[in-house]
C-alpha cells in the first residue's frame, strides 16, 4: 500500500519529502499525520520491496523504517537501501535500546533511531537534526588530494565525486578537521555518534571500511590509517 499524503493548505511543494516504511497501519497513519502537520510531504509504504523501489525512484529527503516490518527485517531493508546507492538519512524505529540494538542499527547503515512507544515530539526533534538546511556557502575541507564539500556533503578525489551517507560524511569531516592527529575510538564515538557505547563495538570499523571503499579506488593512497589499539588517523605518509 502506497499513500501520498498531500500537503496542507499553504504548504509549498519544496517542503522535504519523507518516505515512511511502516507495516503497522494505525501507527503509520499517525506518524504521517504528525509529519504533515509539521510541514513535511509524506509517502507511506507498508512493504520493504516497494519502499526500496520508491526510495530509488523518488529520492526523498529522509527515510523512516520500522525495524520490525511484517514478515521482513528493517535492518535488511536499510542494507538494501545503502547497497542501491541511497545516501539520504535513514532513521529506524526500534522497540529496544540495548547496546546490541544500537550497534545493529548503525551497522545496517541507519543514521539514527528512535524508540517505541512512538512519541511525536521525540520523533520530530530527531528528524529535524537530519534535515537542517545545508550550508549556504561553499566551505570545504581539504587534505592531500581529498576534498569534502560541507554544503553538498560530497567528497571529491582525483576529480571523482563521492556520495556519502550522513554518518560517513560526519566521520570523514571529523577526521579531516583533525588531520594527522590520532583519534581514539572513544573520541570518534562521542563526536560522530554521540553515544556512550559500552563494551565491544565494531561500528567504527564498519564505517571506516565503508569510507575506504569509497575514497580509495584505482590505487589511491590510503589516507585513513589504523593505529592499533588506539583508533584512527588521517595522514598521507
Amino acid at each position: 500500500m502506497t499513500d501520498l499524503v498531500e500537503p496542507m493548505e499553504g504548504q509549498e511543494s519544496t517542503n522535504p519529502q519523507i518516505l515512511l516504511i511502516q507495516s503497522d497501519q494505525p501507527l503509520s497513519q499517525q506518524m504521517a499525520l504528525d509529519l504533515t502537520e509539521a510541514g513535511y510531504l509524506v509517502t507511506s509504504i507498508s512493504k520493504g520491496e516497494q519502499g526500496l523501489k520508491q526510495a530509488v525512484s523518488a529520492n526523498p529527503a529522509l527515510i523512516v523504517v520500522d525495524r520490525m516490518l511484517a514478515g521482513e527485517s528493517g535492518l535488511d531493508l536499510c542494507r538494501g537501501l545503502r547497497d542501491r546507492g541511497v545516501y539520504v538519512p535513514i532513521l529506524l524505529l526500534m522497540s529496544k535500546d540495548t547496546v546490541a540494538d544500537r550497534i545493529a542499527c548503525l551497522e545496517a547503515g541507519a543514521d539514527d533511531y528512535f524508540l517505541k512507544p512512538y512519541r511525536a515530539d521525540n520523533f520530530l526533534s530527531t528528524l529535524q537534526v537530519y534535515l537542517q538546511p545545508e550550508h549556504s556557502g561553499t566551505e570545504q575541507l581539504r587534505f592531500a588530494d581529498l576534498t569534502l564539500n560541507l554544503a553538498t556533503r560530497q567528497a571529491t578525489r582525483q576529480e571523482r565525486v563521492i556520495d556519502l551517507t550522513m554518518k560517513e560524511f560526519e566521520l570523514l569531516r571529523f577526521l579531516m578537521e583533525n588531520p594527522r592527529e590520532v583519534l581514539t575510538r572513544e573520541q570518534i564515538l562521542e563526536n560522530v555518534w554521540g553515544y556512550d557505547f559500552m563494551g565491544e563495538s565494531n561500528v567504527i570499523e564498519v564505517y571506516v571500511r565503508y569510507l575506504r571503499l569509497k575514497i580509495e579506488q584505482d590505487g589511491d593512497k590510503r589516507l585513513i590509517q589504523t593505529v592499533r589499539g588506539v583508533g584512527y588517523v588521517l595522514r598521507d605518509t
